[in-house]
């Protein structure tokens, strides 16, 4: 338990927000922790060692079939994005290589908990290091294990404290199976000391509408009862905030409602408004939100925790789903995003990597493995032919001309017609002029875009401040990009979570950025700021960030010029 003091009055913390929106109450800490299990052995005899590895075999059996029923609950509710995270953690409970570890420390003497625990560990170690997709999974095998822990030893399961009253969650890391469970009109924010903005947990509070704050130091020290004001957008979290604050972040606690239609500013530019997904599961949230397409569909999530690659069958099932969907609109396919941190098991990487973030990944690994782009390219056009949805296709990792336009061959020879490259890497944004030559449009991809021009991984809680897409430095590449794309008559968006930032959004628009896309629940309040503020207005806060010296000032320039509406009585 943490030595809880408490905090000096009006005192702010300041972590990564997350998820934009604010909320504010009393402080309650997240319940249970489990205790690491004693080295302790069983009785050694072959029937110990059976009753023991039946235990094992139970428990997470039993937590799979608890993850898989909340996820299922979860996507009649209408958060596919929660039923696909918590899918996959049940896979980790009913991982075969797993379930061998435990049972050969159990036969080796070890008791099922101690067994259970040494296990996890071992893989806790190698996906701590493996790069910074499967770092961010710690946090998710971790909550397997506690899970497993509990029931083995009979103690209550971790989770989140049932209260009467909204409250607002503080914890060292919060689960995802957690986080989809929280009820947002109790929960109105939570903050973490841990996590990182790529996190199964960030995405989740995303999907919820619920804003949070991550990697924000102190946090586990506040005191129970605590009143505290969070904001998801700016990440800052401030202690007994005076009774104004507390009245208008009450009366914000919800993004404003937009009028259902394209996105525009208010003087009638145009900036359509698009979907970040996973596959067809989150087409309805998508549509519900009023998406004008899709700008970023992630086809890795076919890709992933598979021996064989999907059948060309399957491919072609899923991306017709997604265009079926979007008639009269677009919808922009990012190539198998594989390789480095987020290895398949099909494609052998190509020798130990020191640095996997910056290894051969994307469009690098592909072309490596071209039998693999072919045949995604391929179910792509099958897909496309004979609807009426613009197909735009684009590769990640991108870093020359070279690479673009062996890219865009690859599309032609396919029988695509509209091939695009991501800006991920500082080179591609310096020389987006070049790129813009080879295909015909650009698409920025914000998170990683920050982690290369920083040098700090998207994981390291530590580094938070120099990951955030505000950073002057990362505004001046966006600005270049677009001005390059702009200049070849080209489009060019931002498909990365800046673009779920309504404030930010503005700015990007402001930087000649030309369509957003994001999580689907970020979608109206997006709108709504956008049709709040001219162009020029848009484009003052721009230049006004871009001349700031760090990030909070980028953003204090920013809001200075796009305040928000004023609260009656705040």
């Amino acid at each position: 338990m943490p030595d809880l003091r408490p905090a000096p009055l009006g005192a702010v913390l300041t972590g990564t927000g997350v998820s934009p929106g604010t909320g504010v109450g009393p402080v309650v800490h997240l319940a249970g922790a489990v205790p690491e299990p004693p080295p302790a052995r069983h009785g050694g005899t072959p029937e110990d060692a059976r009753a023991e590895r039946a235990a094992a075999t139970a428990a997470l059996e039993a937590v799979a079939a608890e993850l898989s029923e909340r996820g299922a609950q979860a996507a009649a509710a209408g958060s596919a994005e929660a039923r696909d995270v918590l899918e996959a953690l049940a896979m980790m409970a009913r991982d075969v290589e797993l379930a061998e570890a435990i049972a050969g420390r159990i036969d080796a003497g070890l008791a099922a908990p101690r067994a259970v625990f040494e296990a996890f560990a071992g893989y806790r170690r190698m996906l701590a290091g493996a790069g910074e997709y499967l770092a961010a999974r710690v946090a998710d095998l971790d909550d397997v294990r506690d899970r497993a822990l509990a029931r083995l030893l009979g103690l209550p399961m971790p989770g989140v404290p049932r209260r009467s009253e909204p409250f607002v969650l503080v914890a060292r890391d919060l689960a995802p199976a957690d986080t989809v469970a929280l009820d947002p009109e109790r929960v109105v924010a939570f903050v973490t000391e841990e996590g990182g903005p790529t996190s199964h947990t960030a995405i989740l509070a995303r999907a919820l509408g619920v804003p949070a704050v991550v990697a924000c130091p102190g946090c586990t020290e506040l005191a129970e009862g605590t009143v505290v004001l969070v904001d998801g957008s700016t990440g800052t979290v401030r202690i007994d905030p005076p009774a104004t604050g507390v009245r208008a972040a009450r009366r914000r606690r919800r993004p404003p409602a937009a009028s259902p239609g394209p996105g525009a500013t208010k003087d009638g530019h145009p900036v359509p408004l698009l979907a970040n997904i996973g596959g067809p599961q989150d087409v309805r949230a998508a549509l519900e939100a009023g998406a004008e397409g899709i700008g970023l569909y992630r086809t890795e999530f076919l890709f992933l925790d598979r021996a064989d690659p999907p059948s060309q069958a399957e491919q072609q099932a899923a991306y017709r789903a997604v265009l079926e969907a979007f008639p009269q609109g677009r919808v922009v396919v990012r190539t198998l995003d594989a390789g480095a941190d987020k290895p398949l098991g099909f494609l052998p990487p190509p020798g130990d990597e020191p640095n996997p973030a910056l290894g051969e990944r994307g469009l690098r690994m592909l072309r490596r493995h071209p039998q693999v782009l072919e045949a995604q390219l391929g179910a792509l056009a099958r897909a496309a032919a004979g609807l009426s949805a613009r197909l735009e296709v684009m590769a990640p990792m991108v870093t020359d001309a070279e690479e673009a336009r062996a890219f865009a061959a690859a599309c032609t020879a396919a029988g695509i017609e509209h091939a695009g490259v991501m800006v991920e890497v500082p080179a591609a944004a310096l020389r987006a002029g070049d790129l813009a030559a080879e295909v015909e449009f650009l698409s920025i991809g914000t998170n990683d875009l920050a982690q290369y021009t920083c040098a700090a991984d998207r994981q390291l809680g530590a580094l938070a401040h120099l990951q955030d897409p505000w950073q002057p430095a990362v505004l001046d590449l966006v600005a270049l990009t677009a001005a390059a794309a702009a200049d070849a008559g080209r489009g060019c968006g931002v498909c990365g979570e800046a673009a779920a930032d309504p404030l930010l959004a503005c700015v990007l628009v402001g930087l000649g950025v030309t369509s957003l896309s994001m999580s689907a629940s970020a979608l109206p309040a997006v709108r709504a700021a956008l049709a709040r503020h001219t162009l020029a207005e848009c484009r003052s806060a721009a230049a006004a960030a871009r001349a700031a010296r760090s990030a909070g000032r980028a953003r204090a320039a920013a809001r200075a010029h796009l305040p928000a509406p004023v609260e009656p009585g705040a």
